[in-house]
């Protein structure tokens, strides 16, 4: 390196000690992570571990009175099954845990409506959902014209909701 270079590196070096400098110091005013949120006192509380798919399927309806429920898709947290008639899906029933999503549940609290207990709401005009244990969104969603929201409202009761209110 010669001394005409000298001035050039000496502030490359300074800007880089600058800026780490500054990146190191002082506390960083970032929003909670994804498994965090902060409450109204701006205090942050780390929200329940989503429990695995798989602890959901038992808490389905069985197959009765020439309907099929057949699992169709586990994830963590998420759990669905298709039902089906006479080999046509009519409806997808799911459970999903909102222990990530707690705001997901607000839409549950200015319910007028409830189904075998647990406040319900209606999304669009084909799903039929309620809330269980301020935690876990149990759904049905028409997939034929034919299942109509009483037949959605019906097969919501068919779940085991006692078992899965249990579910921590």
């Amino acid at each position: 390196m010669n001394f005409k270079q000298l001035p050039k590196v000496l502030i490359a070096l300074t800007l880089a000690m600058s800026l780490l400098i500054s990146a190191c110091g002082g506390k960083a005013s970032t929003p909670p992570s994804g498994n965090q949120s902060t409450n109204n006192s701006g205090q942050t509380t780390v929200a329940q571990k989503p429990v695995s798919g798989s602890q959901f399927n038992k808490f389905f309806p069985k197959s009765q009175d020439g309907y099929q429920v057949v699992f169709a898709q586990e994830k963590t947290g998420f759990a669905e099954a298709k039902l089906n008639q006479g080999g046509k899906n009519v409806a997808m029933l799911s459970i999903n845990d909102l222990a990530n999503n707690p705001s997901a549940a607000t839409k549950y609290q200015q319910s007028s409506k409830t189904i075998s207990g647990y406040p319900a709401v209606t999304q669009g005009k084909n799903t039929t959902a309620i809330l269980v244990a301020n935690r876990h969104q149990v759904k049905v969603q028409s997939r034929a014209e034919s299942f109509t929201a009483n037949d959605r409202e019906e097969w919501l009761g068919k779940f085991n909701l006692n078992g899965l209110s249990r579910i921590k």
